[in-house]
């Protein structure tokens, strides 16, 4: 509480403004939308490091926040003030921070397969801000985004050496896939368990299933695509790159929503987030292999 304490003394309504707004290249439509761009339109193997790398260490963080059960700063310490709006999407527990480690999922493996320094440099300067963020905002511990960094660079690391450098093999993506079931089947059991006894609230189950839910479709997807679609990132211009991008993030936004439809509660919720990202790694890509991939050699 002492490094929370001191950032509280030091807080200015422009550093409030500035780290609130970098605190959102953690949230999960900023995730979504530079995944989509990556993914479909850049290189499809460092969307799928990203993936990769986010669903593991967000059913990881998933998994721990229920274990350990740290509780928020402004309830540990009720005279600690958060700034005013972060603790909106400060949900479930504290430890690890969700907001670092979704940041860090797609920050770190960019900046790892990055090319030019001066990406690297903005890429790792990104995820070390929106870490402090977290921190100055007063809804994370120093001990809550440590153990996020650590968690999705250690992920990120086997991921580029086994996936980005590695040469193409259907064994390995089947095996990729079944340790993101596996994971994901591991926390639900998790935290189930958990909230039987009584130890876990709801909230921090929904936000487990919502997990488990979408790195189950992406797994499903991932080995569907790499094995049956193989899209193109190419496209005949930059205009007909941006009609992919919004028509395709449009779908996700028309699954979130059309969905509902399906129901409310845990299952419906998991049933939902599997079929949007299933949409992004597999149903769209078989729409962009079908009408926007330029007349040259397939990218795989």
């Amino acid at each position: 509480m002492e490094i929370l304490w001191f950032l509280e003394s030091i807080r200015t309504p422009f550093l409030d403004s500035a780290f609130s707004i970098i605190t959102r290249l953690g949230e999960e439509i900023v995730l979504i939308v530079v995944f989509c761009l990556v993914f479909w339109c850049i290189n499809k193997k460092t969307g799928y490091v990203i993936g990769i790398v986010f669903f593991l260490s967000a059913l990881i963080v998933q998994g721990m926040k229920p274990t350990f059960r740290v509780e928020r700063p402004w309830i540990t310490d009720p005279a600690f003030s958060p700034v005013g709006g972060a603790t909106n999407a400060a949900t479930g527990y504290s430890f690890p921070s969700g907001h670092t480690q979704a940041a860090a999922a797609y920050l770190v493996p960019m900046g790892m397969t990055s090319r030019r320094k001066v990406l690297r440099i903005i890429f790792f300067t990104l995820v070390l801000l929106v870490a402090f963020s977290r921190m100055y905002l007063g809804v994370h511990y120093l001990s809550d985004v440590l153990a996020s960094l650590v968690i999705a660079i250690i992920i990120a690391l086997l991921a580029v050496r086994f996936v980005a450098r590695a040469p193409e093999g259907k064994k390995r993506d089947i095996v990729t896939s079944l340790i993101i079931i596996l994971c994901a089947g591991a926390v639900l059991l998790l935290v189930s368990t958990l909230y039987r006894s009584g130890a876990t609230t709801g909230a921090q189950v929904r936000d487990s299933v919502l997990a488990a839910g979408s790195a189950i479709g992406f797994a499903v997807g991932m080995y569907i695509e790499r094995t049956y679609i193989r899209f193109s990132v190419k496209a005949q211009n930059i205009p007909v790159q941006a009609v992919k991008l919004i028509l395709g993030i449009a779908g996700v936004i028309g699954i979130q929503e059309g969905a509902r439809i399906i129901g409310s509660g845990l299952m419906a919720d998991g049933i939902r987030y599997f079929l949007m990202i299933l949409w992004l790694t597999a149903l769209y890509p078989l729409i962009i292999r079908r009408f926007f991939t330029a007349k040259e050699k397939v990218d795989v």
